[in-house]
Protein backbone atom coordinates (compact mmCIF):
# COMPACT_ATOMS: atom_id res chain seq x y z
CA UNK A 1 0.00 0.00 0.00
CA UNK A 2 3.01 2.56 0.59
CA UNK A 3 4.68 2.02 -2.68
CA UNK A 4 1.70 2.58 -4.62
CA UNK A 5 0.72 5.55 -2.13
CA UNK A 6 4.54 7.14 -3.04
CA UNK A 7 3.50 6.77 -6.56
CA UNK A 8 1.25 8.43 -6.74
CA UNK A 9 2.25 11.63 -4.71
CA UNK A 10 5.19 11.44 -6.87
CA UNK A 11 2.18 11.78 -9.97
CA UNK A 12 0.25 14.71 -7.85
CA UNK A 13 3.67 16.24 -7.76
CA UNK A 14 4.03 16.15 -11.05
CA UNK A 15 0.75 17.27 -12.25
CA UNK A 16 -0.16 20.14 -9.95
CA UNK A 17 4.03 20.86 -8.67
CA UNK A 18 2.77 21.78 -5.52
CA UNK A 19 0.50 20.26 -3.08
CA UNK A 20 0.00 20.46 0.82
CA UNK A 21 0.65 17.49 3.50
CA UNK A 22 -3.01 18.39 4.49
CA UNK A 23 -4.47 18.16 1.01
CA UNK A 24 -2.33 14.36 0.46
CA UNK A 25 -3.63 13.38 4.27
CA UNK A 26 -7.41 13.73 3.17
CA UNK A 27 -6.85 11.81 -0.44
CA UNK A 28 -5.19 8.90 0.93
CA UNK A 29 -7.16 9.05 4.38
CA UNK A 30 -3.81 9.13 6.16
CA UNK A 31 -2.40 11.46 8.73
CA UNK A 32 -0.26 14.34 8.19
CA UNK A 33 2.76 12.92 9.79
CA UNK A 34 2.40 10.19 7.56
CA UNK A 35 2.58 11.85 4.28
CA UNK A 36 5.90 13.92 6.11
CA UNK A 37 7.57 10.06 6.57
CA UNK A 38 6.71 9.29 2.96
CA UNK A 39 7.92 12.34 2.04
CA UNK A 40 11.46 11.04 3.59
CA UNK A 41 11.22 8.16 2.27
CA UNK A 42 11.00 9.19 -1.19
CA UNK A 43 14.28 12.09 -0.44
CA UNK A 44 16.21 8.87 0.87
CA UNK A 45 15.42 6.73 -2.48
CA UNK A 46 17.13 9.80 -4.24
CA UNK A 47 13.81 11.68 -5.83
CA UNK A 48 14.26 15.40 -5.47
CA UNK A 49 11.71 16.24 -3.07
CA UNK A 50 11.38 19.05 -0.75
CA UNK A 51 8.69 21.04 1.11
CA UNK A 52 7.74 24.73 1.81
CA UNK A 53 6.77 26.00 5.08
CA UNK A 54 4.36 29.51 5.64
CA UNK A 55 1.59 30.65 2.89
CA UNK A 56 1.68 29.60 -0.54
CA UNK A 57 4.18 26.45 0.49
CA UNK A 58 3.87 22.51 0.08
CA UNK A 59 5.58 19.92 -0.81
CA UNK A 60 7.21 19.69 -4.53
CA UNK A 61 9.51 18.25 -6.89
CA UNK A 62 12.87 20.01 -8.22
CA UNK A 63 11.90 21.17 -11.91
CA UNK A 64 12.68 19.10 -14.40
CA UNK A 65 12.78 16.31 -12.60
CA UNK A 66 11.50 14.24 -14.87
CA UNK A 67 13.58 14.62 -17.73
CA UNK A 68 16.89 14.39 -15.66
CA UNK A 69 16.03 11.13 -14.40
CA UNK A 70 14.21 9.68 -17.15
CA UNK A 71 16.08 6.71 -19.30
CA UNK A 72 14.67 7.84 -22.71
CA UNK A 73 15.52 11.11 -24.64
CA UNK A 74 13.23 13.76 -25.95
CA UNK A 75 13.06 12.53 -29.10
CA UNK A 76 11.98 9.26 -27.80
CA UNK A 77 9.36 10.22 -25.37
CA UNK A 78 7.96 12.57 -28.03
CA UNK A 79 7.87 9.15 -30.61
CA UNK A 80 6.38 7.70 -27.73
CA UNK A 81 3.35 9.81 -27.52
CA UNK A 82 3.29 10.65 -30.91
CA UNK A 83 2.04 6.86 -31.74
CA UNK A 84 -0.64 6.56 -28.84
CA UNK A 85 -1.80 9.60 -29.99
CA UNK A 86 -1.96 8.29 -33.99
CA UNK A 87 -4.23 5.31 -32.91
CA UNK A 88 -7.51 7.20 -32.37
CA UNK A 89 -9.64 4.62 -33.91
CA UNK A 90 -8.27 1.94 -31.44
CA UNK A 91 -7.51 3.59 -28.61
CA UNK A 92 -9.47 3.04 -25.20
CA UNK A 93 -10.45 5.01 -22.40
CA UNK A 94 -7.56 2.60 -21.05
CA UNK A 95 -4.79 4.16 -23.53
CA UNK A 96 -6.24 7.78 -23.25
CA UNK A 97 -5.34 7.36 -19.93
CA UNK A 98 -2.25 5.95 -20.22
CA UNK A 99 -1.71 8.97 -22.58
CA UNK A 100 -2.75 11.48 -20.44
CA UNK A 101 -0.22 9.91 -17.84
CA UNK A 102 2.54 9.94 -19.67
CA UNK A 103 2.34 13.34 -20.93
CA UNK A 104 2.78 14.36 -17.79
CA UNK A 105 5.59 11.79 -16.52
CA UNK A 106 7.50 13.24 -19.24
CA UNK A 107 5.99 16.72 -18.73
CA UNK A 108 5.16 17.48 -22.10
CA UNK A 109 2.13 17.37 -24.59
CA UNK A 110 2.67 15.66 -27.47
CA UNK A 111 2.11 17.89 -30.94
CA UNK A 112 -0.78 15.61 -32.41
CA UNK A 113 0.65 16.21 -36.37
CA UNK A 114 0.20 12.96 -37.38
CA UNK A 115 -3.59 10.91 -37.62
CA UNK A 116 -3.81 7.15 -38.25
CA UNK A 117 -7.22 5.78 -39.36
CA UNK A 118 -7.38 2.17 -40.28
CA UNK A 119 -11.60 2.48 -40.91
CA UNK A 120 -12.90 3.58 -44.07
CA UNK A 121 -15.20 6.19 -44.42
CA UNK A 122 -18.36 3.97 -44.20
CA UNK A 123 -17.33 1.43 -41.86
CA UNK A 124 -16.68 1.29 -37.95
CA UNK A 125 -17.19 -1.04 -34.80
CA UNK A 126 -16.62 -0.92 -30.94
CA UNK A 127 -15.20 -4.25 -30.86
CA UNK A 128 -11.55 -3.49 -30.08
CA UNK A 129 -11.65 -3.23 -26.04
CA UNK A 130 -13.68 -5.87 -25.98
CA UNK A 131 -11.48 -7.89 -27.81
CA UNK A 132 -8.28 -6.17 -26.20
CA UNK A 133 -9.66 -7.10 -22.75
CA UNK A 134 -10.20 -10.73 -23.79
CA UNK A 135 -6.84 -11.57 -25.01
CA UNK A 136 -5.08 -10.01 -21.92
CA UNK A 137 -7.35 -11.00 -19.41
CA UNK A 138 -8.01 -14.65 -21.80
CA UNK A 139 -11.47 -14.71 -21.77
CA UNK A 140 -13.69 -16.22 -24.30
CA UNK A 141 -16.08 -14.30 -26.31
CA UNK A 142 -19.01 -15.63 -28.53
CA UNK A 143 -20.35 -14.07 -31.57
CA UNK A 144 -22.29 -14.61 -35.00
CA UNK A 145 -20.15 -14.81 -37.77
CA UNK A 146 -20.74 -14.34 -41.53
CA UNK A 147 -18.39 -16.23 -43.77
CA UNK A 148 -17.43 -14.93 -47.70
CA UNK A 149 -20.61 -16.99 -48.79
CA UNK A 150 -23.03 -15.23 -46.62
CA UNK A 151 -23.68 -18.08 -44.45
CA UNK A 152 -24.27 -17.19 -40.47
CA UNK A 153 -22.65 -19.37 -37.70
CA UNK A 154 -22.37 -18.80 -33.90
CA UNK A 155 -18.45 -19.03 -32.82
CA UNK A 156 -17.14 -19.24 -29.57
CA UNK A 157 -13.34 -17.94 -29.51
CA UNK A 158 -10.55 -17.73 -27.43
CA UNK A 159 -8.91 -14.56 -28.97
CA UNK A 160 -5.20 -14.67 -29.53
CA UNK A 161 -4.23 -11.34 -31.48
CA UNK A 162 -5.35 -8.76 -33.33
CA UNK A 163 -4.32 -8.49 -37.39
CA UNK A 164 -4.64 -5.38 -39.55
CA UNK A 165 -3.77 -6.76 -43.28
CA UNK A 166 -5.00 -5.78 -46.86
CA UNK A 167 -7.17 -2.70 -45.46
CA UNK A 168 -9.28 -4.81 -43.02
CA UNK A 169 -9.11 -5.78 -39.15
CA UNK A 170 -8.83 -9.21 -38.17
CA UNK A 171 -9.22 -11.27 -35.04
CA UNK A 172 -6.74 -14.63 -35.03
CA UNK A 173 -8.31 -16.87 -32.30
CA UNK A 174 -8.87 -20.27 -31.06
CA UNK A 175 -12.29 -21.48 -32.45
CA UNK A 176 -14.18 -23.86 -29.65
CA UNK A 177 -16.77 -24.81 -32.62
CA UNK A 178 -13.84 -25.44 -35.20
CA UNK A 179 -11.32 -26.96 -32.67
CA UNK A 180 -8.79 -25.13 -34.41
CA UNK A 181 -7.05 -21.69 -34.77
CA UNK A 182 -9.20 -19.50 -37.25
CA UNK A 183 -9.04 -15.65 -38.73
CA UNK A 184 -11.98 -14.04 -38.39
CA UNK A 185 -12.66 -10.27 -40.35
CA UNK A 186 -14.14 -7.68 -37.61
CA UNK A 187 -16.87 -6.55 -40.69
CA UNK A 188 -18.35 -9.84 -40.46
CA UNK A 189 -18.82 -10.22 -36.91
CA UNK A 190 -22.07 -9.41 -35.00
CA UNK A 191 -23.11 -9.59 -31.54
CA UNK A 192 -19.98 -9.63 -29.78
CA UNK A 193 -19.54 -10.79 -26.66
CA UNK A 194 -16.92 -10.67 -24.07
CA UNK A 195 -17.88 -13.78 -21.49
CA UNK A 196 -16.78 -13.99 -18.06
CA UNK A 197 -15.07 -17.39 -18.47
CA UNK A 198 -11.28 -17.37 -18.79
CA UNK A 199 -9.04 -20.32 -20.84
CA UNK A 200 -5.82 -21.60 -20.05
CA UNK A 201 -2.63 -20.86 -22.18
CA UNK A 202 -2.15 -23.00 -25.43
CA UNK A 203 0.72 -24.19 -27.24
CA UNK A 204 1.76 -22.19 -30.03
CA UNK A 205 0.26 -23.85 -33.29
CA UNK A 206 2.95 -24.07 -35.82
CA UNK A 207 2.39 -22.47 -39.22
CA UNK A 208 1.64 -25.08 -41.86
CA UNK A 209 4.33 -25.68 -45.03
CA UNK A 210 3.69 -23.57 -48.01
CA UNK A 211 1.95 -25.68 -50.60
CA UNK A 212 4.29 -26.95 -53.38
CA UNK A 213 3.69 -25.00 -56.52
CA UNK A 214 1.35 -26.08 -58.83
CA UNK A 215 0.31 -25.17 -62.93
CA UNK A 216 -3.37 -24.50 -61.36
CA UNK A 217 -1.69 -21.26 -59.94
CA UNK A 218 -2.21 -18.23 -61.16
CA UNK A 219 0.38 -16.88 -63.19
CA UNK A 220 1.67 -12.82 -64.00
CA UNK A 221 0.44 -10.74 -66.69
CA UNK A 222 1.87 -7.67 -68.18
CA UNK A 223 -0.47 -5.33 -69.64
CA UNK A 224 -1.43 -1.89 -71.05
CA UNK A 225 -4.48 0.02 -70.08
CA UNK A 226 -5.48 3.21 -71.56
CA UNK A 227 -6.89 5.37 -68.94
CA UNK A 228 -9.62 8.21 -69.37
CA UNK A 229 -8.02 12.04 -67.92
CA UNK A 230 -10.77 11.90 -65.22
CA UNK A 231 -9.41 9.30 -63.72
CA UNK A 232 -6.28 10.13 -63.97
CA UNK A 233 -5.99 10.62 -59.84
CA UNK A 234 -6.38 6.79 -59.59
CA UNK A 235 -3.00 6.33 -61.98
CA UNK A 236 -0.90 8.37 -60.36
CA UNK A 237 -2.43 6.94 -56.49
CA UNK A 238 -1.52 3.43 -58.25
CA UNK A 239 1.26 3.64 -60.42
CA UNK A 240 5.35 5.20 -60.34
CA UNK A 241 6.15 7.21 -63.01
CA UNK A 242 8.08 5.16 -65.00
CA UNK A 243 4.71 2.80 -65.65
CA UNK A 244 2.77 5.98 -66.75
CA UNK A 245 3.32 7.63 -70.34
CA UNK A 246 0.55 10.41 -70.57
CA UNK A 247 -0.81 10.92 -74.16
CA UNK A 248 -1.09 13.78 -76.57
CA UNK A 249 -5.25 13.38 -75.66
CA UNK A 250 -4.41 13.51 -71.50
CA UNK A 251 -5.29 10.42 -71.40
CA UNK A 252 -3.04 7.78 -69.45
CA UNK A 253 -1.52 4.40 -70.67
CA UNK A 254 -0.71 2.01 -67.43
CA UNK A 255 1.93 -0.40 -68.85
CA UNK A 256 2.65 -2.95 -65.33
CA UNK A 257 2.63 -6.71 -64.35
CA UNK A 258 0.53 -7.76 -61.93
CA UNK A 259 -1.10 -11.26 -60.87
CA UNK A 260 -3.58 -12.61 -63.17
CA UNK A 261 -6.67 -13.30 -61.49
CA UNK A 262 -10.27 -12.56 -60.60
CA UNK A 263 -9.18 -9.86 -58.65
CA UNK A 264 -7.60 -8.18 -61.64
CA UNK A 265 -10.38 -8.22 -64.19
CA UNK A 266 -13.03 -6.74 -60.94
CA UNK A 267 -10.09 -4.03 -60.44
CA UNK A 268 -10.29 -3.37 -64.37
CA UNK A 269 -13.50 -3.12 -64.20
CA UNK A 270 -13.89 -1.21 -61.17
CA UNK A 271 -13.03 2.14 -63.68
CA UNK A 272 -16.41 1.59 -65.54
CA UNK A 273 -15.85 3.20 -69.00
CA UNK A 274 -12.43 5.18 -68.56
CA UNK A 275 -10.35 2.39 -69.14
CA UNK A 276 -9.41 0.27 -71.96
CA UNK A 277 -6.75 -2.66 -71.60
CA UNK A 278 -5.03 -2.44 -74.94
CA UNK A 279 -2.56 -5.56 -74.67
CA UNK A 280 -1.92 -8.76 -74.08
CA UNK A 281 -5.12 -9.93 -76.46
CA UNK A 282 -6.10 -12.97 -74.15
CA UNK A 283 -6.91 -10.25 -71.22
CA UNK A 284 -8.64 -8.00 -73.74
CA UNK A 285 -11.10 -10.95 -74.53
CA UNK A 286 -11.18 -11.88 -70.71
CA UNK A 287 -12.75 -8.43 -70.59
CA UNK A 288 -15.30 -8.49 -73.28
CA UNK A 289 -16.06 -11.79 -71.81
CA UNK A 290 -16.90 -11.01 -68.49
CA UNK A 291 -18.85 -7.75 -69.72
CA UNK A 292 -20.83 -9.10 -72.61
CA UNK A 293 -22.12 -11.93 -69.43
CA UNK A 294 -22.85 -8.36 -67.71
CA UNK A 295 -24.80 -6.95 -70.59
CA UNK A 296 -26.96 -10.29 -70.68
CA UNK A 297 -28.32 -10.19 -66.94
CA UNK A 298 -29.88 -6.76 -68.21
CA UNK A 299 -30.95 -8.05 -71.51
Amino acid sequence: MQVNRLFEIIYILLDKKSVTAKELAQRFEVSSRTIYRDVDTLSSAGIPIYTEKGKGGGISLLPDFVLNKSILSEREQNEILTALHSLSHVMTDETKDVLNRLSTLFNRTATNWLEVDFSDWSYSNDFFNDLKIGILEKRIVSFEYFNAQGERSKRRVEPIQLWFKSKAWYIKAYCLNKDGERLFRLSRIKNLVLTDETYPEREPIPEPPPPPPTECQSTEVTFRMRVHPDLAYRVFDGYDDESIARQPDGSLIVTTTWTEDYWLYTYILSHGEYAEILEPQHLRNTMKTMLQKMIDKYS
